[in-house]
């Protein structure tokens, strides 16, 4: 054998009885080349001197043909041994390969051997193998050419959307309306142990040891493959677990001392048909390890009129396995599921007898039957009951002798082992929301819910006495510990309790404890919702007087009493069905009369009676029975919150509280009402909704009038973009509610309080006689400063620098300590004399015409000022 070597290829030449092996430094041969040139190794033959020569001078004139020869051959292309093995098509090998004695393998030095990748790799390129598409799928398996058309519902599906008022799904379709595109296993996936090697799998061999190479090897159509120095093996129909012991002895002929290793490569496809009520019948490749099921996903799934149950796989004529889906669906058993093979028919026939399930049963569907069915197994296959069906009503709608629609009542219970025919439509009713021989109990009670009724049951024996119209929010906000200190807000003056008779508890939040202890003013006092949270939830009833009191402050007490004002004991009721009219009576009683021990309220009851208390916050009572939480804060001898009884003023529970402490500053004092508030904030809504209709306006007119609409129209959106924020600002302001006590500064004692009544959530704060002044606006240095008496407006604007170019001076303005206003419309601003806690205000100038920038200007100052919005107006008119 004669082996000439250039970069990149080899050539193999072969003669007899001597081999020979050209080595060739440089890529073609240089003219004239002799046999001195090629390097001769002379290995078989034994001869002597005299025939040696001989051979010698008949091998060199032969040598000189030769390289004329390869100087042509290499001239024209130069192609390597293993482009050329692998371009060739499968033949036998044999002639090429030399194959070592059975009995002379060497051992214990590297057999290196042929490169497999560089000789023999993917034998038979010319065998094209199947890349999963045909002329019905692309290449992720879909039917390209032939989509699916749209579903038509069947007949059966149609009568029972016409009888129960809505679709029903056949059970199992929604398994291929989601399908993904394709369910041919990928080439690399694992195969499994039975899987039988056939035309077109590529299989990777590598070895390690004495022996060290890797190759890929893709069995022709003759089921061979062709192993350098080995030779051709078939391997066709080896199981995959069988291959590696076959390979391994076959390698065992010519190497030792090596580990091998078997893997698939590329798998083959083969070629299956599905036929029947596919929603795309035709033929489809597929990878060699798909299943019935995975061909049934990439053909699309089953038409509606198709059968789930009974779908054959046949192959050569004979059927194979019939596979029932519902198996699959209700039980993941897919043991029926065979493999493919080339040629297999997958053919699903039309379905067999259908009966509908709906109503309370977990998965209401159409489903298919197979053989005698009996309700209790039609309903396992809808999985069962709800938690809320009837297990004695039902009803069975059948076709009767198909002529006539007949319906029967049904006892699941009785009726179970019924068989059920094509058509019948099953329906399962929901158990009756009445509940039986039960009353209701809600409102402001402890436990509102459901209780047991029982002859001869009265009001009494659900509200025995007053602790059991406590609810359980008051109790968890009177056993609250570490709310903040001032966390009650007298507009927060009700505990809310819902009245729904699904809430065991009838709670809502639970609001922190009022924990200020003060003279007059205790710990233990609860912290109210307010009564619209209450009513949102059902009741809102209250629970204010619970605590006893002490000159009207609230005091701690280990007997919880619920006083009169807070529940209306003098109205409650009773909601009554009649059973025979179907008409629903109110029934009202006195329960402070029950408590008491009245007989003539404490009336009976009968099942099915719903009995709900109210609070004054549910229904309006007279102003003498409505309670009022009125709180007082900063400089009073016992602040805190306090009851205060019907037409009490404030000067009157300023002297219940013990007055004034000596350092209280009268003249800033500030009073706030809700209902004050109220005004200002549905005001504050107005003057918000009437800025955002200005906006509109004006920007329409600007773009109207424009020259060159294109610019208008984007700076006035600018304009219109910021003036609407200057609006959502306005709208997130919180009106304090306050009103102006027109006190004197010198103002001292309680007679200089106004005697106003108090209404409920009103809330006095007095504080102690502030050092400074303060300046805010357009000035360079917004600051406060020292009070001094003797200064006047002008020296504290002086103090602040002074008006800025953008300030208003004209417009200059001051906020007393009282909450009043000093403005140029009545005095002389600037030589005004100031007052502890004022505050001095240099307004921005405001461009009359455009409406825009004043309303930016003005949302300013109304959130960085915080003057009320009354009180602006007043100034900038």
């Amino acid at each position: 054998m004669v082996s000439s070597r250039m970069p990149g290829q080899q050539l193999l030449l072969v003669t007899h009885p001597i081999y020979y092996t050209f080595v060739m430094r440089q890529t073609f041969l240089p003219a004239g080349c002799a046999l001195k040139d090629l390097p001769v190794t002379q290995a078989v033959s034994r001869r002597d001197a005299t025939a040696r020569s001989r051979d010698n001078l008949r091998i060199l004139g032969k040598s000189q043909l030769l390289c004329s020869a390869l100087l042509v051959t290499l001239s024209v292309a130069t192609v390597p041994f293993a482009a050329v093995a692998q371009a060739a098509p499968a033949a036998p090998a044999a002639p090429q390969l030399a194959l070592p004695s059975q009995a002379g393998p060497t051992t214990g030095n590297t057999q290196t051997g042929p490169d497999w990748n560089r000789s023999l790799q993917r034998q038979g390129q010319s065998q094209t193998q199947g890349d999963g598409k045909t002329d019905r799928t692309d290449d992720r398996g879909n039917n390209s050419e032939h989509p699916a058309a749209p579903d038509v519902p069947t007949e059966f599906q149609t009568l029972v959307a016409q009888t129960i008022g809505n679709a029903l799904p056949i059970f199992g379709s929604d398994l291929f309306n989601s399908a993904p595109s394709t369910f041919a296993p990928v080439g690399d996936s694992q195969v499994s142990s039975d899987y039988q090697i056939g035309p077109g799998d590529e299989l990777r061999i590598s070895t390690t040891g004495q022996l060290n190479q890797t190759g890929t090897f893709q069995v022709d159509r003759g089921g061979t493959i062709t192993i350098p120095e080995v030779g051709t093996l078939t391997v066709a129909g080896l199981r995959f677990d069988d291959l590696k012991p076959f390979l391994r002895q076959q390698l065992g002929r010519v190497y030792r001392n090596f580990d091998l290793n078997v893997s698939m490569g590329q798998l083959r496809s083969i070629q299956v048909y599905v036929t029947g009520e596919s929603r795309r019948p035709g033929a489809y490749t597929v990878s060699s390890l798909s299943t019935l099921v995975n061909a049934l996903l990439v053909s699309g799934g089953i038409k509606p009129q198709g059968s789930l149950r009974r779908i054959q796989l046949r192959r050569g004529g004979k059927l194979v396995t019939e596979i029932d889906l519902y198996d699959l669906l209700l039980h993941g058993d897919k043991s029926k599921d065979a493999k493919l093979q080339p040629g297999d028919i997958i053919f699903v026939p039309v379905a067999g007898p259908q009966v509908a399930v709906v109503g309370s049963v977990a998965e209401s569907a159409i489903y298919e039957l197979r053989g005698e069915t009996t309700i209790s197994e039609v309903l396992a296959l809808a999985s069962g009951l709800t938690s809320t069906a009837s297990g004695t009503s039902a009803r069975l709608e059948r076709i009767f002798n198909h002529s006539q629609r007949i319906v029967r009542d049904i006892n699941l219970q009785t009726a179970g082992n019924t068989p059920l025919e094509n058509g019948d439509i099953l329906t399962v009713s929901a158990i009756s929301d009445e509940y039986k021989d039960a009353v209701t109990l809600r409102g402001n009670v402890t436990y509102p819910g459901r209780y047991v009724w029982h002859p001869g049951m009265r009001i009494s024996d659900l509200i025995p006495n007053r602790a059991a119209l406590l609810t359980r929010s008051y109790f968890r906000a009177r056993n609250a510990l570490g709310a903040p200190v001032g966390s009650f807000q007298p507009d927060q003056g009700r505990i809310a309790v819902s009245t729904s008779p699904t809430t065991r508890n009838g709670n809502a939040s639970t609001p922190g404890a009022l924990t200020q202890n003060t003279p007059g003013n205790r710990s233990d006092a609860p912290t109210p919702t307010t009564s619209s949270e209450a009513n949102a939830n059902g009741s809102g009833t209250t629970v204010g007087d619970a605590l006893t009191q002490s000159n009207g402050a609230f005091t701690s007490s280990t007997d919880i009493v619920l006083s009169a004002p807070d529940v209306d004991l003098a109205y409650a009721v009773i909601e009554r069905l009649d059973p025979v009219t179907l008409t629903t009576s109110l029934i009202s009683f006195n329960l402070g009369a029950v408590l008491a021990g009245d007989a003539s309220q404490n009336l009976n009851l009968e099942a099915g009676d719903v009995i709900t208390t109210f609070s004054k916050a549910d229904i309006r009572v007279p102003q003498s029975q409505q309670t009022r939480f009125v709180r007082l804060e900063g400089e009073f001898v016992a602040a805190g919150v306090y009851s205060v009884k019907p037409g009490e003023t404030l000067r009157q529970l300023i002297t219940r509280a013990g007055g004034f402490t000596p350092d209280a500053y009268i003249f800033a004092s500030e009073f706030t009402r809700q209902s004050t508030r109220r005004v200002e904030e549905q005001r504050l809504r107005e003057y918000a909704d009437s800025l955002e209709t200005q906006i509109d306006t004006q920007v329409g007119a600007q773009i109207a009038g424009a020259v060159d609409p294109g610019s208008t129209v984007q700076t006035a959106n600018a304009s219109a973009d910021s003036a609407r924020q200057a609006v959502a600002r306005i709208r997130r302001m919180q009106p304090s509610g306050r009103i102006v006590l027109k006190l004197t500064p010198s103002a001292t004692g309680v007679s200089s309080v106004p005697d106003i009544a108090l209404e409920d959530g009103d809330r006095f704060i007095v504080p102690r006689e502030p050092s400074s002044v303060a300046v805010s606006g357009e000035v360079y240095n917004a600051a406060s400063f020292l009070f001094m008496p003797h200064l006047q407006v002008r020296h504290y604007l002086r103090d602040a620098g002074g008006p800025q170019r953008t300030a208003d001076s004209k417009r200059l303005f001051v906020v007393r300590a009282d909450g009043s206003v000093v403005s140029r419309s009545y005095t002389n601003v600037e030589k005004a004399g100031v007052l502890p806690g004022d505050t001095i205000v240099m307004p921005p100038k405001l461009t009359r015409g455009n409406f825009l920038r004043d309303a930016v200007i003005i949302s300013s100052a109304l959130s960085n000022l915080g003057v009320g919005l009354s009180v602006l107006a007043l100034v900038l008119r």
